[in-house]
């Protein structure tokens, strides 16, 4: 069959690939299994386990990504408001890069998940090193390219004369390691879609410790350590990512989980990588549909005064946090979908997808319920300005009123990209956030003089449409017939 035609699944008997197994027993045995890692094969074990398996550890591993930017603005933060803004400002620089990464993670992980599924772990390891050949391509002149302009850049960002002076090098160092982000994205990427999310997620707990570790001794020159200030939190969550990069390398080579590459996968296969490539692209245009949408609805609320600001960025960061565990099951039913669709088991797949996104419902419904209920005293964690708590609990409220239909909406384009269809969910996101949700935040925010409150219900209104559209293009079952 070439790799263009089209697939026609046939029912595949339990016994074709092997017989069903248990899964662990016991709530604790599934936590120690999924953190411990797992070589079971995903597509013979019961759907909820495999799912669980999955989740636990890419949450775990998606906290842990969110770490080394709270540590790095912690410590930072006792140098004065002038080295927070380097880091403020070029964290921004960095959402094109973190919006490539994500894009590219997106296609290793359809793409080895689904060899993965055919029982093709040698065609995986092929797959696998063509992805990480694409990040040290793509690296190379993004990071000298991000040492070079990284002074017009900050320019243009606004920097402050001390930005542009001493914190120019905290640019320089992180965009120069912009390398050790791409290939931390994408090897977790191909770990992932393997089914190895335990060891994704131990990459990051070591280079987060090493971060944590280092971050102060640099900064402030403790002991034989030179005091490199801001520079130094740059250097330590470099230097952090690129020990989990070599350890990312390292378990690939020693093949402890599914994957093994030997020398002879040590050869590119531009067919492979222009198939991840072109499914990256759309992927990349999802994450930078989202984050230009999240800086344009800034911009509408910055209109209304600096308390309407404050208030919606504090809201936002309880929501992105809350949200990490939902991304975790959303990654988990993407990989479940790639590895059932290569077994030949569509409806396997689609099981997973509608299993995940009923345990996301009940969590994040669960969980809305008690942003609605509690607003205030979670809010007041974070502020006690009373301009700003009452901007914050609103948004808090009208954000989490969607959390029931997002529940599902962020599980269903995660499928959609598992299968390989990265185009649905740019299309789905290009149309329910520019099309809809920014016109409708400025309508509702300006013209019908609802203020900052239209702006954050034109979040809930995208949210929810982008769900309901999502279930019915997911029903039509298009995705089950992708080739990859």
């Amino acid at each position: 069959m070439s790799e263009s035609s089209p697939v026609r699944f046939e029912p595949v008997p339990a016994e074709a690939g092997g017989p069903p197994e248990e899964g662990p027993q016991g709530f604790w045995a599934s936590v120690k299994e999924a953190i411990h890692g797992t070589e079971r094969d995903l597509t013979r074990l019961p759907v909820r386990s495999a799912i669980f398996l999955l989740a636990v550890p890419m949450v775990l591993e998606m906290m842990m990504e969110s770490v080394f930017a709270v540590v790095d603005v912690f410590f930072v933060g006792r140098l004065g408001a002038d080295a927070v803004a380097a880091v403020g400002l070029t964290e921004s620089l960095l959402t094109i890069i973190y919006a490539a990464s994500a894009g590219l993670s997106i296609g290793a992980t359809a793409l080895v998940s689904r060899r993965i599924g055919e029982g093709d772990p040698e065609r995986a390891a092929r797959t696998a090193v063509q992805a990480v050949g694409l990040g040290v391509v793509l690296s190379i002149p993004v990071s000298v390219a991000g040492v070079y302009f990284a002074r017009p850049l900050m320019a243009m960002m606004g920097g402050s004369p001390w930005v542009l002076e001493h914190g120019i090098r905290y640019t320089q160092v992180m965009l120069g390691g912009m390398g050790s982000v791409l290939l931390l994205f994408l090897i977790n990427a191909i770990f992932r879609g393997a089914g190895d999310a335990a060891i994704a997620m131990r990459v990051l707990w070591l280079a987060n410790a090493i971060n944590i570790v280092l971050a102060p001794l640099l900064i402030f020159g403790v002991g034989p350590f030179p005091e490199l200030g801001v520079m130094g939190a740059a250097v330590a969550t470099t230097f952090g990512r690129s020990c989990g990069v070599v350890y990312q390398l390292y378990r690939l080579a020693r093949g402890s989980g599914r994957l093994r590459l030997r020398r002879e996968h040590l050869r590119l296969e531009p067919g492979t990588m222009l198939a991840m490539l072109r499914m990256s692209g759309a992927g990349t245009a999802q994450a930078l549909v989202g984050t230009t949408s999240w800086v344009v609805l800034a911009r509408i609320v910055a209109t209304f005064g600096s308390a309407a600001v404050a208030g919606y960025t504090i809201a936002l960061r309880i929501v992105l946090f809350a949200l990490l565990p939902s991304w975790g099951l959303s990654n988990a039913a993407a990989t479940m979908v790639g590895q059932s669709l290569g077994a030949g088991k569509p409806e396997r797949g689609e099981h997973a997808v509608w299993t995940a996104g009923r345990i996301n419902a009940v969590f994040l419904g669960s969980l809305g319920l008690l942003f609605v209920l509690a607003a205030n005293p979670v809010v007041g964690i974070f502020t006690n300005d009373a301009a700003v708590m009452k901007e914050a609990v609103l948004a808090l409220r009208i954000l989490s009123a969607s959390f029931l239909f997002y529940a599902f909406g962020m599980v269903l384009t995660q499928a959609f990209n598992g299968a390989g269809d990265t185009t649905t969910p740019t299309v789905l996101n290009i149309c329910c956030f520019w099309l809809l949700e920014l016109p409708l935040a400025w309508v509702l925010s300006g013209p019908l003089g609802l203020g900052p409150p239209g702006a954050f219900l034109s979040i809930s209104v995208a949210f929810s449409v982008m769900a309901l559209v999502a279930v019915v293009l997911f029903r039509r079952g298009t995705w089950k017939h992708r080739v990859v």
